[in-house]
């Protein structure tokens, strides 16, 4: 079996262009792995290609060319088996804001196959692994903010994935909820399952993820371990702002 959990090669992503233009590139080539109980941090402004990348991998985007296995598993040869190892916690609340958690959970078991027993004894389990026990019953819409994103994690772990991707889980909490969800992500991560995380934060990347990939245009810029980023004394944030152009110590003639 393979030591990755993720192994992207050459993947190149693409969207038709508008009025006239060409198409647009929004994944240029990019190759990285990461590897079974990996916490890895994937960084980059909006528009980098860091959303094309996570559909791709879902299976929910079409790519033109380059290949993707999840624990060796094609994502388009093997849709099926690579989907149910995967748990995607998304950005946008895409999800029917009138059901209450425990419906919106039923389903998704029921989506991945779960039997009825099995699914009933999996809710109760991320209920309480996230604290919604009280909420199970609630309307959706009806949750806080906070709420509301832990509802969106246990819905991404409630087949039980060992790959959980991450796209801004803590997007629009307060610092306090924000605490507690890494608390939360670094006990998953802990018990065995590799985290793949998007975050416009980046002390949160500093503060959870081993190792780190920084993409910008469509391309990976930067790809190290955390120490190796941190060594001369800089921050995560340093690096960014430095691959964004946008350096920190005012040595940017714009500013």
């Amino acid at each position: 079996m393979s030591e990755f959990a993720l192994e992207v090669k050459n993947l190149v992503k693409k969207y038709p262009g508008h009025g006239g233009e060409g198409e647009k590139v929004a994944v240029d080539n990019i190759s990285f792995s990461v590897k079974k109980g990996e916490f890895f941090g994937f960084l980059g402004a909006n528009g980098a290609g860091k959303t094309s990348t996570i559909s791709s991998i879902a299976g929910t985007g079409i790519f033109q060319s380059g290949s993707i296995k999840v624990f060796g598993y094609d994502v388009v040869g093997d849709y099926r088996e690579a989907r149910k190892k995967i748990g995607i916690s998304s950005q946008e609340f895409n999800i029917d804001i009138f059901a209450k958690p425990r419906e919106i959970l039923y389903f998704v078991g029921g989506f991945f196959g779960l039997p009825k027993k099995e699914r009933l004894a999996r809710i109760d389990y991320v209920f309480h692994e996230f604290g919604l026990e009280k909420y199970a019953d609630t309307p959706f819409r009806a949750l806080s903010g906070g709420y509301k994103r832990r509802v969106m994690l246990a819905r991404a772990m409630v087949h039980d994935p060992e790959l959980i991707i991450l796209d801004e889980p803590t997007s629009g909490v307060d610092v306090e909820l924000r605490h507690e969800l890494w608390r939360i992500l670094k006990e998953l991560n802990k018990s065995g399952k590799t985290i793949f995380l998007t975050t416009h934060y980046l002390e949160e990347a500093e503060r959870l993820c081993e190792r780190i990939g920084i993409i910008f245009n469509g391309k990976i810029v930067a790809l190290e371990s955390k120490a190796e980023l941190i060594k001369d004394g800089k921050t995560v944030e340093d690096h960014y702002l430095h691959y964004a152009g946008l350096q920190k110590n005012g040595s940017n003639s714009n500013h």
